[in-house]
């Protein structure tokens, strides 16, 4: 028995462990100009020591290191790695193209993006060749899947009624980003409704205040279930809302060229 509970002692040591690595590195993924020790410490809300073993570690497998300056930033076996596997993704080999040509088409931002629980994470953007205002998202960023365009046309196909949109409201509290989100359950089901009936999901400057966006659902690895969803997004003085939603079929045609490629 002492064997035992010492075996189960040494487990649990070595996962918190495990865990303060990975929320060193998380951390680290938040400074890319780089961060000193002593600031890392007190990010991360632990001893300097404690944070200089975790760093010690990452730099062993290149997923850290120090820069010119002494500040310690991302490895490039870590950025290798994550560019590899994004790279290779077979969502991401497939829409890249049509994120391009729907950029270059309307001249504003693509995504394509999946849902994951009440968030959606990007997988994929394209910025417009041209154009002095360009969209601030990233690849593996989130937004809540409630006040955005993406969000709310997965949704429309994962909660397939008012019933199943309540139970997922249920005890979740919905973040107003701006004036205009969605923050009750009522709301969110008429307008996942409404999305249904239509076939497509619009952002009214509901996830940032003066941008706007369209979606669609994707179909690149089943003709049944999206994979994710396209979407088209727009600062709303330069491409307004209703002028996106005109071109909802324009847009529909080019994923769907994209889906029989599959």
């Amino acid at each position: 028995m002492a064997n035992d509970s010492g075996t189960a002692n040494e487990d649990a040591h070595r996962l918190v462990g495990a865990e303060r690595v990975l929320a060193i590195l998380a951390e680290l993924a938040r400074h890319p100009g780089g961060v000193t020790l002593e600031e890392m410490a007190r990010a991360a809300a632990s001893p300097k020591p404690t944070v200089h073993r975790a760093l010690a570690s990452l730099s062993r497998f290149g997923f850290a290191a120090k820069n010119s300056r002494g500040h310690y930033v991302l490895g490039d076996e870590f950025l290798r790695l994550a560019f590899a596997h994004h790279e290779a993704r077979p969502d991401h080999v497939r829409v890249g193209p049509l994120l391009h040509s729907l950029a270059e088409r309307y001249g504003e931002t693509a995504h394509y993006a999946i849902l994951d629980g009440a968030e959606v994470v990007y997988r994929s953007k394209a910025d417009p060749p041209f154009g002095a205002v360009k969209l601030t998202s990233t690849v593996g960023g989130r937004n809540p899947a409630h006040c955005t365009a993406v969000g709310k046309m997965l949704l429309a196909h994962a909660l397939p009624d008012d019933a199943a949109v309540a139970a997922w409201a249920d005890g979740r509290t919905m973040e107003r980003r701006t004036a205009n989100t969605l923050t009750t359950a009522r709301a969110l089901a008429a307008e996942l409704r409404a999305t249904r009936e239509r076939g497509y999901a619009a952002d009214d400057q509901e996830n940032e205040a003066g941008i706007v966006c369209v979606a669609v659902p994707a179909y690149l690895t089943s003709p049944t279930v999206p994979s994710g969803a396209v979407s088209v997004s727009a600062p709303a003085y330069r491409t307004p809302l209703d002028r996106l939603v005109r071109q909802v079929p324009a847009i529909r045609a080019v994923v769907a060229v994209r889906e029989a490629a599959r």
